[in-house]
């Protein structure tokens, strides 16, 4: 029986330690945690609970992070993959922070079951059949990029999940993030800055338009509809062989020349499991941020921003949001994973794009590899 360790125990770790309980394959070892664990009587398996990394790497055979901080998973799977320990995430925020540093690293991949890992295993499914994917697509529900602390407190509390995850949903920064990722590791590319998120409630008329702005750019995209009547699920926009035009009419695919092909769920912890399979099966990297990322998330102020101001937490903020951008058109763009207790140096207006040179980051690993990554040493 293999022995899984969690690194998180928030509202998707919870989900699946509680999965794992009852599974006759895995064995759940421990609970990787920051916070107090006496006061954590909301986890059934308190007594796996533990403070110390340590504790983990001492007895697991594959670990799952989903702690959705891309500073602290850096610092984790950079010790994990010394230990040769296999990584799956369900963590789009560090893979489009700092993840393209670890693929020569060792085994680390996203998890079916978010958004950007289930287009990945849509694609493979749509590549088998002798599809050309020309569209990744998101489905977001709705979007208020400055959405007030009241409402999200209220909509936190309804949901069950943290403040900070339901203003990242509402404000656009989570489904930037979720495309970057799709656009780097499937290598596709994005039409314009925050992408186009069109509102569409059919799916085939909106992927149609999507597939058009392929066109026009030359190659595949990732991008996103806005829809509250659409399936919270993902599709892919694709062509195929003219000589299979008829079969493809006869299934209800359409008339072409672009069919739609979705998957009308995504049930994130719950597919988790799925992705351990296929690793401890030797079946290798679902989806990471590539070698190469022509993609971030840059930080956008929601407000104008003084000097002497600190933001304690990009992701889920009121002060800023994450935007998709192409990483050689911004270089001095801050990407919003690092955007955690950043220091104000120069004034930013509401609307802005925030760069290193107005901000103060404190020293991290992830800091350190962002900078490699994209020769900034020396000039921020």
């Amino acid at each position: 029986m293999k022995k899984i360790g969690v690194i998180g125990s928030g509202f998707i770790a919870q989900g699946l330690i509680n999965l794992l309980d009852s599974n006759e394959k895995y064995q759940l070892t421990k609970i990787l945690t920051r916070s107090d664990i006496e006061k954590r009587n909301d986890v059934k398996q308190k007594e796996l609970l533990t403070n110390s990394l340590d504790d983990l790497l001492e007895d697991s055979d594959l670990i799952v992070e989903c702690s959705g901080d891309a500073i602290y998973s850096t610092d984790s799977i950079n010790t994990v993959l010394k230990h040769n320990i296999p990584v799956v995430t369900m963590n789009s925020e560090f893979h489009v922070t700092t993840g393209s540093y670890f693929i020569d690293k060792g085994m680390v991949t996203e998890a079916e079951g978010d958004q950007p890992g289930s287009q990945a295993a849509l694609k493979e499914d749509v590549l088998a059949m002798g599809f050309k994917p020309l569209v990744y697509s998101n489905i977001k529900g709705f979007l208020n990029h400055y959405p007030t602390k009241e409402d999200m407190e209220y909509w936190g509390k309804r949901s069950g999940i943290s403040l900070d995850m339901v203003t990242s949903f509402t404000d656009g920064t989570k489904v930037q993030i979720e495309q970057v990722l799709v656009a780097n590791g499937l290598g596709a590319g994005i039409v314009k800055d925050g992408l186009l998120g069109l509102e569409n409630d059919n799916m085939r008329l909106g992927g149609y338009d999507l597939a058009k702005a392929s066109k026009e750019l030359g190659e595949p995209i990732s991008d996103y509809i806005l829809s509250s009547k659409l399936p919270a699920g993902v599709f892919i926009v694709a062509e195929h062989d003219d000589i299979q035009h008829a079969s493809l009419r006869y299934y209800k695919m359409g008339d072409g020349p672009f069919y739609v092909i979705d998957r009308p769920f995504h049930l994130c912890h719950f597919e988790i499991l799925k992705t351990i399979d296929r690793v401890l099966s030797g079946g290798g990297v679902l989806l990471d941020n590539g070698i190469n990322p022509r993609f971030s998330v840059a930080t956008i102020a929601k407000r104008d921003i003084n000097i002497g101001e600190k933001i304690i937490k990009g992701i889920g903020s009121f002060d800023v949001r994450g935007i998709a951008v192409e990483i050689k058109k911004h270089k001095k763009h801050v990407p919003v994973g690092l955007m955690s207790n950043v220091e104000i140096v120069k004034p930013i207006k509401k609307g802005e794009m925030i760069t290193f040179d107005q901000v103060r980051i404190p020293e991290s690993l992830a800091l350190d590899i962002w900078c490699k990554l994209h020769n900034l040493e020396g000039s921020i």
